[in-house]
């Protein structure tokens, strides 16, 4: 559903993302890992049209969309959750979703119909202040958000980012159950241990290159190739 091919971005001199290739199918998440400044952020910029890449090729259901504006990318059926959820604090949690859900036209209603089923703590604060929310919470949120503009495929950058534990499992088993309903997912975690636990395919990342690809049953059996790019504690999770 979507495939990105050598792609290169670079910022002034700095090249950030060197010959990138990666691809999600319908129903699945591909797990991004790697360091920090190892471009994984950047390659999601790039693929949602925020970033400008130097070259390479980016297709989603088989049509060009390298460099298109984001907007258009979101009409096409690409949708991000960012980095820190960037929710719309002094807004209503029905506001933020609806602002997300500006492509639906009609559907709109009923696309909220089927969020607030998802994610049930949504509807019970439906009218509050998206910035009162928990921080899980507000990661629901920006997860709603996204699902509002009915995607295909859904970009997650950090999604347990200063999480407690127990909510990350929470949050991660709902990014399980969006793949499980048919949607591609192209997930960047720090949190390797957890992300492996729920992904399908792993794409490790150093120095802006890929340096593995494989079935993530497989990543965990070349422990050791993991390690050398991402360190013991990546692997090992919180607290190790």
């Amino acid at each position: 559903m979507l495939e990105v091919s050598d792609l290169h971005v670079s910022y002034g001199k700095i090249e950030a993302v060197r010959g990138v290739g990666l691809s999600v199918r319908p129903g699945e998440i591909t797990l991004v890992l790697g360091a920090n400044g190892a471009g994984k952020s950047t390659t999601l910029k790039a693929i949602a049209g925020l970033v400008p890449p130097l070259r390479g090729s980016v297709t989603l259901d088989g049509a060009e969309t390298t460099g298109q504006a984001p907007h258009r990318l979101v009409r096409r059926g690409l949708a991000l959750v960012p980095e820190g959820r960037r929710v719309f604090g002094p807004l209503s949690v029905a506001e933020n979703l609806r602002l997300g859900g500006y492509t639906a036209g009609k559907r709109c209603e009923e696309t909220l119909a089927r969020v607030y089923d998802t994610f049930p703590i949504l509807a019970e604060r439906r009218n509050g202040a998206a910035g009162l929310l928990s921080g899980g919470e507000q990661q629901m949120l920006a997860f709603g958000r996204a699902l509002m503009s009915q995607p295909k495929v859904v970009l997650m950058d950090e999604p347990s980012m200063g999480l407690a534990p127990v909510v990350v499992d929470s949050i991660l088993a709902k990014v399980r159950q969006m793949a499980d309903e048919g949607i591609g997912v192209l997930m960047v975690e720090q949190n390797a241990e957890a992300g492996l636990d729920v992904t399908d395919q792993v794409v490790a990342m150093a120095r802006g290159e890929v340096v593995y690809t494989g079935a993530s049953g497989d990543a965990r059996n070349h422990a050791s190739v993991l390690r050398a790019f991402l360190g013991e504690a990546a692997l090992a999770g919180p607290g190790a």
